[in-house]
């Protein structure tokens, strides 16, 4: 940044330029071959088609998957928004011995390899003679997910005033009605941001799904298992694009509210 007027210099533009290519380059070419009359995945592009997005629709398989993945997505964000509140609240308002290294402990699965919680969890289902189903991905998921949903929603009470419980419990009120009339009003926002973007993490998340999924496969596995078949490729590659589509709208929304609960909360 120039030190007068605050404008970029010309190198770090040409920087960002190049870093969003790196990042987004091969992500564009999947819509791009999604609309190719062609099976080969590779330029020159032939004929403009929607075939394979319409091939989608008749798929039996593939409409399992997908409410698979929704079951999933739904149960992992609502459970790990629900815990997530508590650590969030816990973490940012009250103290207690060992804080930091339970904060620390909360975030971890942030950093850990997702293949190794995977196969510990699958060794803990196993030894447990849980069946690997549905409900075991719930879980996986729940675990890779309430760290982010600690994040989003520890925004929202960093900046909460307690004082304005605090005057609703002095006028009477219990402390499951000042719960729901004062504090998650103050922070629904944040709660619904939690909510669209474990729901969209849950939705794409293959690894750990595909070690717990059992004989009922989300969608993230259901398109790797396409990719045997070099002929289903174009069909992969447009149920891929409208994934793409629908992540980046939940994201959106995601980031949207998170704004805007931190403008409720005044900052």
């Amino acid at each position: 940044m120039s030190a007068s007027g605050g404008r970029a210099s010309p190198g770090l533009m040409v920087y960002a330029i190049l870093y969003l290519v790196f990042l987004y380059l091969p992500v564009a070419f999947l819509p791009v071959f999604s609309f190719n009359n062609s099976t080969i995945v590779a330029f020159p592009l032939q004929e403009f088609t929607t075939q394979w997005y319409s091939d989608l629709a008749r798929i039996p398989a593939l409409k399992g998957a997908i409410w698979n993945s929704l079951q999933v997505a739904l149960a992992t964000a609502l459970l790990s928004t629900l815990l997530g509140i508590f650590a969030a609240r816990a973490v940012t308002q009250t103290r207690f011995p060992g804080k930091g290294l339970i904060t620390g402990l909360i975030m971890s699965p942030l950093v850990l390899p997702e293949i190794i919680v995977a196969i510990s969890m699958l060794i803990v289902f196993l030894n447990l003679g849980i069946k690997l189903s549905l409900l075991s991905v719930i879980l996986g998921h729940t675990l890779l997910c309430i760290p982010f949903s600690t994040a989003v929603l520890m925004s929202s009470f960093e900046g909460f005033d307690r004082s304005l419980e605090e005057a609703s419990l002095d006028l009477g009120e219990t402390t499951l009605g000042t719960m729901l009339r004062v504090t998650l009003p103050i922070i629904m926002p944040g709660i619904i941001s939690s909510i669209l973007i474990t729901f969209t993490i849950s939705l794409d998340e293959f690894i750990i799904a595909f070690f717990l999924s059992g004989f009922e496969p989300t969608l993230p596995v259901y398109i790797w298992s396409q990719l045997r078949f070099p002929a289903r490729l174009p069909s992969v590659l447009a149920l891929g694009t409208l994934m793409l589509v629908f992540s980046l709208i939940l994201l959106g929304l995601g980031e949207m509210l998170r704004r805007r609960s931190q403008r409720r909360l005044g900052r």
